[in-house]
């Protein structure tokens, strides 16, 4: 039985995140966009992401949403995101409280270790 643990499961698509975004901007705001998530909320940092329009921005965007939505899915780009950004804020605005808290918590444990791990990937 090979079985992974749920944080197993954040670092490894939080690794593939990383990796197909490795540039310092990616960088820089993975390690700054936790906070904003906790201090603002998580739809607002989207709209804020999705404000910014530029590509590092809609990429953590999408990886967020990728993980909340899909789950271990492979990480989509930014278009898919902006694409889909409407759709995705009425989702999180039909969820219960509970549920959006859970999904606030969900996208924080990713984003803690795409934080980690762009160090890693990205020089």
């Amino acid at each position: 039985m090979n079985t992974k643990s749920l944080d197993q499961e954040y670092a490894a698509y939080a690794w593939k995140c990383v990796q197909k975004n490795s540039t310092r901007e990616y960088k820089n705001l993975a390690k700054s966009i936790p906070a904003l998530v906790m201090s603002n909320g998580l739809m607002q940092t989207l709209a804020f992401l999705k404000a910014k329009g530029k590509q590092e921005h809609n990429d953590l965007a999408a990886h967020i949403c990728g993980w909340i939505f899909g789950k271990n899915s492979s990480p989509v780009n930014g278009r898919v995101f902006c694409d889909n950004f409407q759709k995705i804020m009425e989702q999180l605005a039909a969820l219960s409280s509970y549920e959006y808290r859970m999904k606030t918590e969900e996208s924080l444990a990713v984003l803690r270790w795409m934080r980690q791990l762009s160090d890693a990937a990205i020089e």
